[in-house]
């Protein structure tokens, strides 16, 4: 009939006043099926835990923690651990669940349907709680017998609490002994290290950057002292130059003033040639002229004791001949040139032994730059080396505090706010709102059939629906008398009294 009516809301609250009582009983019929499948339904009892999270006792400032996951992965982990086959199965077992079912499924179906019963909810943060730490997490348990279902809860929240704990423990131990094992390595390249840089000092010891200015010093003294020994070696040197010319005139003087030419006369004039000629080799070479004049001398003397050993004038007995003594003078300017010889010695050792020690200070001077660039180098390496190893030192002794913290439980821990408890009633089926549900589906029901009603009727109930079925307007309208004739007749009564233009 839509095509022969067009309705407006005054026509919905006509029908609604003619079907009420259709809808209104379906709906009571609806709510009564809801209520009784409610009834014969399989009871489902739900027990729930409450987990919180329990941040460590010891701040974090004093004892770092090494486990740095975010509560919620490991929450997530740890479910798809304790939710695997391996740990739910004994607890099939245990309880003997499924017991109507055990013998028709097999045992990874009978898991699947407990890891379906249980659920897991994390509980979300407050908002504006500042950071974003798990505050903890629900555990819920559904099944057909409220005591199983608490036992169930309590089994699974201490697999969480145990695993937890378990696995807290075994990151600390392992982040212990890989930094255990690092920090080995690491001391091991310390030591080595540190062999090399003891090395390079003992190898290179006065020419380390830290004693070049020290070099420096050293070397100007050695310079100074290098200048006042050569002067005084000069002045020695001069010194025995004169005495050595003095002693000679004396000795000339002394040996002229001597009488006669006898052998023990000319043996001392010969001894005396020959202590100048040492003396003058010692200074000269044997090409000095003053060298030459002294060796004809002694040769000059040794052929006149020769020729008067040939006349028979043979010297008399050492202890029967009197040998005439030096002057004093010449005794002293011979004690005085021995002493002017040992001081040119030892002048002479002075400045060679300078001499070294300015090259020496001088190499290291020199190569100062190339032991420093080196020097440099191992030193860096050994400082890296060093910072590493304290680095991981320290790291390790954090972790180590922080294993001790999770063995006496002062970390990071899940505590049981609200333990498993015992349903005193099922949660499903929900008899209201499976009666709510009922009713809503009658309700729905009646809708439909009003409205399915309504499309199959044919009539024509107002002057505007005749004008839209028509298209052509009205004149008059007789109203219908009750009791006169059938419904058909008043239809038919009704068509032939409108009359078209």
């Amino acid at each position: 009939m839509s095509g022969m009516r067009q309705l407006d809301f005054d026509d919905y609250l006509e029908i609604f006043r003619r079907r009420w009582w259709l809808v209104t009983v379906l709906a009571l019929i609806g709510t009564g099926a809801g209520y009784g499948l409610a009834h014969f339904l399989p009871k489902r009892y739900t027990s729930q835990t409450l987990v919180l999270v329990e941040q460590p006792t010891v701040p974090g400032d004093y004892v770092k923690p090494v486990i740095t996951q975010d509560v919620n992965q490991r929450l997530a982990t740890m479910q798809q651990q304790i939710l695997s086959r391996t740990r739910l199965e004994p607890v099939i077992q245990q309880f003997g669940l499924f017991p109507e079912d055990i013998k028709q499924l097999s045992m990874e179906d009978l898991v699947q349907r407990l890891r379906e019963a249980i659920s897991v909810t994390p509980i979300r943060a407050m908002s504006g709680t500042e950071g974003r730490q798990l505050p903890g997490f629900n555990i819920s348990v559904v099944y057909d017998d409220a005591r199983l279902a608490q036992q169930i809860c309590s089994t699974i929240t201490s697999m969480f609490m145990e695993e937890n704990l378990k696995l807290r423990q075994q990151l600390s131990e392992q982040t212990t002994q890989f930094l255990s094992k690092q920090l080995e390595d690491a001391k091991a390249r310390l030591d080595e290290q540190d062999s090399k840089l003891a090395a390079f000092k003992r190898l290179h010891i006065g020419s380390l950057p830290d004693e070049s200015n020290t070099n420096l010093n050293i070397l100007t003294g050695l310079t100074t002292q290098l200048d006042a020994v050569t002067q005084a070696l000069g002045r020695a040197q001069q010194d025995k130059t004169y005495a050595e010319s003095l002693l000679a005139q004396q000795i000339e003087t002394w040996q002229s003033s001597q009488v006669g030419q006898n052998p023990e006369t000319l043996g001392q004039q010969l001894t005396a040639r020959e202590l100048q000629l040492s003396d003058l080799q010692s200074k000269y070479t044997d090409d000095h002229p003053d060298v030459i004049k002294a060796k004809n001398d002694v040769e000059t003397l040794k052929k006149k004791i020769a020729e008067n050993e040939a006349k028979g004038n043979a010297p008399k007995s050492d202890k029967s001949v009197k040998t005439a003594a030096e002057p004093p003078q010449i005794q002293n300017l011979r004690t005085q040139i021995f002493q002017l010889s040992e001081a040119i010695k030892e002048r002479t050792a002075q400045q060679e032994e300078i001499q070294r020690q300015i090259k020496l200070y001088r190499a290291r001077v020199e190569s100062s730059p190339t032991i420093e660039q080196e020097y440099k180098e191992l030193t860096r390496d050994y400082q890296t080396a060093l910072a590493f190893y304290n680095d991981l030192l320290s790291k390790r002794d954090q972790s180590a505090m922080a294993n001790d913290l999770e063995r006496h439980q002062q970390g990071e821990q899940f505590q049981v706010l609200d333990p498993a408890n015992l349903p005193d009633k099922p949660s499903f089926p929900n008899k209201q709102l499976f009666a709510l549900g009922g009713s809503g589906a009658g309700l729905g029901l009646g809708v439909g059939l009003v409205l399915m009603i309504e499309l199959l009727d044919t009539s024509l109930r107002s002057s505007r629906n005749v004008e839209f079925a028509l298209r052509l307007p009205v004149l008059a309208m007789i109203p219908t008398i009750e009791g006169l004739a059938s419904k058909g007749a008043k239809k038919s009564r009704m068509r032939a009294s409108l009359v078209g233009t």
